[in-house]
């Protein structure tokens, strides 16, 4: 496999609209899978297809519970943030609505297509307090499993490595679906080919992905076979929109915005990246019901990876496909940077995401590749360890700190201002810095992840 298909599927694969948080939401796709796998065994329609509020009521008049086993981290980036259209956060009622109205064929978009009185009944099964949680104590990060019981049988439903993946489906004490387990020695969130040859072939392309290698396909791809990040921007854009004309979260984006119009912070292109994405994630964290386009599983890093590089293409008055290059440019280096630390870690993924923002706009500015490896190291040196103490409306403030560090690094490498391998965790070789601080998120912080859990818990 060619580099350009390589990257071109990484950003198809990788770059995906959700519909609310990635972690209640996929609490909410199990859920919903689960409920589906009833249906089909009590050969009930499927809810999605013909729901009526009397249909919505009787189907959850019989639900009898909801037993959830959750990862750390899940748990973790699940229980204070808002889930969309409820006005309430937590778990309970991510799995209540996905058990109401979720349509799991739907993927991260589970929730996008529920009505009034599927979230109406989410909230009676939640105050019936019928729905429990226990702490799942395996290796995976990622780990959700749902047992719901409804009507005499009961359905199981696990998903693990991410956020949509299942890996166990079961009904009563029949196992219906098994998937495969992946090899502990590779990346557990890589699909499986189509063949041995296509298999071998991606994970060598996978092995051989770098700074460079994706920096040159974004300077020579063709933008019309790229030009879908487009869409992603746009999405972005407007639930940024959303974000600053209302009154969300902490109201981080739209406060910049203001303070900016009247002199107290300085107008720049750098304003103007922060109080995008900031004003995008203070809409998403308070439940806006709204799509993003994600980045490696997760819509602030994908808010992350877009909006900073559109507000500097408007700032630099950069051509279209300028911009393409450069929101794909940002996307896949933000994928690269998180292949080795995983999908969820104590690490803030706004650091990769930033780093990789201000990679973006490094391009823009005319940075050729000298300053983008210049841009990561930048970041790194200065904000590696940001830590991640769950999805909540204060993200907005560090999605903020990350875009001024990716503007402010980017801007320093393109004038030659570099961190040496002299300093800290940098190394000359950018590749190597990249997997210190994936050393460091997967593996150094994890008695750190443990202990923010703790934290976090006990409040």
């Amino acid at each position: 496999m060619n580099k350009i298909h390589f990257y071109t599927r990484q950003l198809h694969n990788e770059v995906i609209p959700a519909v609310g948080c990635t972690e209640p939401i996929a609490i909410a796709f199990a859920a919903a899978s689960a409920r589906k796998k009833l249906e089909e065994k009590l050969k009930i329609s499927p809810s999605g297809s013909s729901k009526n509020s009397s249909s919505v009521k009787s189907r959850c008049e019989y639900l009898e519970s909801i037993h959830l086993k959750l990862s750390e981290n899940i748990i973790k980036n699940a229980m204070g943030v808002g889930v969309p259209g409820t006005g309430m956060v937590g778990i309970p009622i991510a799995a209540a609505m996905g058990f109401c109205g979720g349509d799991a064929e739907k993927g991260l978009e589970v929730l996008g297509t529920v009505t009034t009185d599927d979230i109406q009944q989410a909230k009676t099964i939640v105050q019936r307090e019928i729905i429990t949680t226990s702490m799942y104590e395996g290796p995976e990060k990622l780990y959700v499993e749902v047992e719901i019981s409804w009507k005499g049988h009961r359905g199981r439903v696990v998903i693990a490595h991410e956020h949509t993946h299942v890996v166990s489906i079961s009904i009563d004490d029949d196992t219906i679906f098994q998937a495969e387990e992946p090899n502990s020695q590779q990346n557990p969130r890589k699909k499986q080919s189509s063949s041995p040859e296509m298999k071998e072939a991606s994970e060598k392309t996978d092995q051989e992905s770098s700074v460079r290698s994706i920096y040159e396909f974004v300077s020579h791809a063709d933008p019309e076979e790229i030009r879908f990040v487009l869409r992603g921007a746009e999405m972005n854009r407007a639930i940024a929109e959303e974000g600053l004309s209302g009154d969300y979260g902490m109201r981080v984006g739209k406060v910049v915005r203001e303070q900016a119009a009247q002199g107290i912070l300085s107008a720049n292109m750098m304003t103007s990246a922060v109080e995008l994405a900031a004003g995008a994630v203070d809409a998403r964290m308070s439940g806006c019901m709204m799509p993003v386009m994600t980045n490696s599983g997760s819509g602030n890093q994908g808010i992350t990876a877009t909006l900073p590089v559109v507000a500097a293409a408007e700032y630099l008055g950069s051509d279209e496909n300028q911009l393409i290059r450069a929101l794909a440019l940002s996307h896949l280096l933000a994928i690269h940077m998180k292949r080795d630390m995983g999908r969820l870690s104590a690490l803030c993924g706004a650091v990769t995401a930033g780093a990789a923002a201000g990679c973006g706009a490094a391009f823009l500015m005319g940075g050729e590749l000298e300053a983008i490896t210049g841009t990561i190291q930048n970041v790194i040196g200065d904000a590696a360890g940001i830590i991640c103490d769950g999805a909540k409306a204060g993200c907005a403030m560090k999605i903020a700190s990350m875009v001024e560090a990716g503007v402010r690094a980017a801007v320093l490498a393109v004038n030659g201002s570099v961190i040496t391998a002299d300093e800290g965790i940098i190394e000359e070789d950018v590749e190597e810095s990249i997997r210190n601080l994936a050393r460091i998120g997967s593996v150094g912080m994890e008695k750190t992840d443990k202990e923010i859990l703790a934290i976090m818990v006990t409040q």
